[in-house]
C-alpha cells in the first residue's frame, strides 16, 4: 500500500506587506542614511589621503587648545570633548524619547524631545564659537621674513612648522601650514554641522506634532523613531570626525 506523503510549501512572501517586516518609512530612512554614510566616508577618506601625504600637519593639541572665558589657558581638546559629550547626551535623550513613544507616553516624548533639541542647539553654539575663534583669532606667523597675525581660513592657516623666531610677545611663532587643513576642517565639520542643524529642525517639528497630539491620534509614534535614526547617525558620524580631525 503506497503511502502518500503530504508536502507543504512555505510561502515566504505572499504580497501585501513588507517582506522585511519593516515599516516603509523606516526602511527608506535606512536607505538614506546608508547613502549619506557613503558621502561622509568619501570625505574622510579624501581627508586621510591628503593628511598622510603631507610631510607636516597641524598638531590638534595646538590648534584646539582654547576654551571660552579661559583666556590663554592651554587646554588641549577640552572644548571639543565638551561638544562630543553634549552630542552623546542628546543621543541618549533621543533614545528615551523613542522609548516613551513605544509606550504611548506623550509627556515623556515631549520632555525628552525638548532636551534633545536643547542638546543639538548647544552643540551648534559650541561649533559656532570654535569656528569664530579659529577664523578671527590672531596667531603670530612668519611670512616672508615678517611676523603677521592671521586666523585660520580655507586658504590660510597659521599652524605650520615653527619659524626661526622662537617667540613673539610671549606667543609661539610658526610658518603657514598646509592650505588643505582649513579647507577640509571647515568643509567636513560644516557639512556635519548642517546635518545637526537639519536634525534640530526635524526634532522641533516632531516636538510640535507631539504637543499637538498628532501621534496620539495616529495611535503610534513611528515618526519619532525615524527622526531618532537620523539623530543617532549624526552622532555616530561625529565620532569619526572627532577621531580624524582632533585625535590623529
Amino acid at each position: 500500500m503506497a503511502t502518500a506523503q503530504a508536502h507543504t510549501e512555505t510561502k515566504w512572501w505572499s504580497g501585501g506587506k513588507s517582506p522585511f517586516n519593516v515599516e516603509y518609512g523606516k526602511l527608506m530612512m535606512w536607505y538614506f542614511l546608508m547613502s549619506d554614510a557613503f558621502t561622509f566616508g568619501a570625505f574622510l577618506i579624501s581627508y586621510g589621503t591628503i593628511r598622510f601625504s603631507q610631510n607636516y600637519w597641524p598638531d590638534p593639541n595646538e590648534v584646539f587648545n582654547a576654551f571660552p572665558l579661559a583666556g590663554h589657558a592651554n587646554l588641549p581638546l577640552a572644548f571639543v570633548s565638551l561638544m562630543t559629550f553634549i552630542l552623546i547626551v542628546s543621543s541618549v535623550t533621543m533614545v528615551l524619547a523613542v522609548h516613551a513613544g513605544h509606550n504611548m507616553d506623550k509627556k515623556g516624548v515631549i520632555k525628552w524631545m525638548i532636551w534633545t533639541v536643547i542638546g543639538g542647539i548647544a552643540f551648534l553654539a559650541c561649533q559656532a564659537w570654535e569656528w569664530t575663534h579659529l577664523i578671527t583669532g590672531d596667531h603670530a606667523v612668519m611670512i616672508n621674513g615678517q611676523i603677521e597675525n592671521i586666523g585660520t581660513t580655507v586658504t590660510m592657516n597659521p599652524w605650520g612648522p615653527a619659524a626661526n623666531v622662537a617667540a613673539h610677545d610671549g606667543h609661539h611663532v610658526g610658518t603657514p601650514g598646509p592650505v588643505a587643513f582649513g579647507g577640509y576642517f571647515f568643509g567636513i565639520t560644516g557639512f556635519h554641522g548642517f546635518h545637526v542643524a537639519s536634525g534640530v529642525v526635524i526634532n522641533i517639528v516632531m516636538l510640535i506634532m507631539a504637543i499637538n497630539g498628532t501621534f496620539e491620534r495616529k495611535g503610534q509614534y513611528w515618526m519619532i523613531e525615524k527622526a531618532g535614526l537620523y539623530w543617532h547617525f549624526v552622532d555616530l558620524v561625529w565620532v569619526f570626525v572627532f577621531l580624524c580631525f582632533y585625535l590623529i
